[in-house]
């Protein structure tokens, strides 16, 4: 058996994408059909764009940063997958959102909303609501904090680290966020917990 190609230079490594990426795909396989357009938001190093557009071929998939240096990154991930688009600048607050397709069936977004300020949220979901087609899905992935659920003592420490580093960053509130939503014209139509006190929150038109 040959070896496998050496990582190109351009690649970032998040250990936890790779340790997440299994357990989100499969709530991914449940919930999509077979094919479909899909927008990646806060793409990162590109290693979930990588594994999912290779576990779901019939979907085209776009991933995107707001971070311009991220990009090299996402496209030496995803090098040699046809169904992967070259990776987009994308600043969420800044509407319109600039070469995304007019209809996608797909959003997907993972650890954004508790590393920037709640604003953030707001434009996401109205930027979901213009371009997501009629029966398409916001699915948003990471820590959350569940009223009536207690709040996991590595979550609650995230959440202080957090806003120690930047006062506008930390966990959100599962209500607000579908509040968020509702004013944008999307509903919560499910959440599900995730290994390390993550969830998947999935969101649609009403």
């Amino acid at each position: 058996m040959s070896a496998a190609p050496p990582p190109s230079i351009a690649q970032r490594h998040s250990a936890a994408a790779e340790r997440n990426r299994a357990p989100i795909l499969a709530v991914l396989e449940r919930l999509l059909p077979n094919h479909g357009i899909a927008l990646e938001i806060a793409s990162g190093s590109g290693q979930h764009a990588a594994h999912f557009a290779a576990a779901l071929p019939g979907w085209q998939w776009q991933p995107s940063d707001g971070d311009a240096s991220s990009l090299a990154s996402i496209d030496a991930w995803c090098a040699g997958l046809a169904n992967v688009r070259p990776a987009l600048a994308l600043d969420v607050m800044r509407a319109p959102w600039s070469g995304v397709a007019e209809r996608v069936d797909l959003i997907f977004c993972a650890n954004l909303l508790h590393i920037s300020p709640w604003p953030t949220c707001a434009a996401l979901m109205r930027g979901a609501a213009r371009h997501l087609a009629p029966d398409g899905l916001l699915v948003v992935y990471g820590p959350f904090i569940v009223d009536g659920v207690e709040t996991a003592p590595s979550n609650v420490a995230f959440d202080a680290d957090l806003r120690a580093r930047n006062p506008a960053w930390g966990l959100r509130r599962l209500d607000d966020v579908a509040n968020e939503a509702e004013a944008a014209g999307l509903g919560l139509r499910e959440h599900e917990p995730m290994p390390a006190n993550n969830r998947m929150v999935v969101l649609a038109k009403d």
